[in-house]
């Protein structure tokens, strides 16, 4: 197995400033299939993706579950790595995946994009999580076997914790893989809201939403409409 055996997914919806630096990592990491699921985009994210090198473009309906099992659908590869728009790939991060291949499913150690000590707190505690708990979230590039992928029947169509609702199903099969990675992650939502505020609601999200809280009322929460 080789990189080149490995689907990247990326959802997009307004990433022009994210997404070429998103597709140049993947291509860095050896990724030769890169599909850009767009949610309905209105600035320049799909002509830069194309530029960018993402070897196919789909149009998809708006919701990140729905653009994933939509660019999935059209995944070849022996794996699926969902990765966010606003995330980058390190050059070694595909061939970890290779060096893991008997896996079903994993994620990455996370590299904040910040010099600020207590991300390295935030993304000790978002490793841990998914050690200890079998949970992983999506700026954390879940990767999955597309034949166990497809079996499941992907991604929960929901506007919010798609992610964590197929790691609850994931992980009754197998305990995630955590590779080194680092996995790049844009400090941008946590330096708009500030940093101690997005932390506790997405705290408050996790607890409401497995107190069975509905993901449409966690969603208008979390993106504040």
């Amino acid at each position: 197995m080789t990189p080149a055996d490995i689907t990247v997914v990326i959802p997009t919806l307004n990433e022009a400033q994210s997404i070429a630096n998103s597709v140049h990592s993947a291509i860095a990491a050896g990724a030769t299939e890169i599909i850009v699921s767009d949610g309905g985009s209105s600035d320049r994210t799909l002509e830069i993706a194309s530029e960018a090198g993402a070897s196919k473009i789909v149009r998809s309906l708006a919701g990140r579950g729905v653009q994933m099992n939509s660019g999935a659908h059209l995944a070849k590869k022996h794996f699926i790595l969902f990765l966010h728009a606003d995330n980058q790939l390190s050059g070694q991060s595909l061939e970890q995946i290779c060096d893991h291949e008997n896996a079903v499913w994993g994620a990455f150690r996370q590299r904040i994009d910040s010099p600020k000590k207590i991300y390295r707190f935030i993304e000790w505690g978002n490793t841990c999580r998914v050690q200890w708990r079998g949970m992983a979230f999506g700026d954390q590039g879940v990767f999955v076997r597309r034949a166990l992928f497809k079996e499941l029947g992907g991604f929960a169509e929901m506007p919010l914790m798609e992610d964590v609702e197929l790691s609850q199903r994931l992980r009754r099969i197998e305990k995630p893989a955590v590779l080194n990675g680092p996995l790049t992650v844009n400090a941008r939502r946590w330096e708009k809201q500030g940093l101690l505020r997005q932390t506790l609601m997405n705290w408050q999200i996790q607890f409401a939403y497995f107190r069975g809280v509905p993901a449409d009322q966690l969603a208008r929460k979390y993106y504040g409409n």
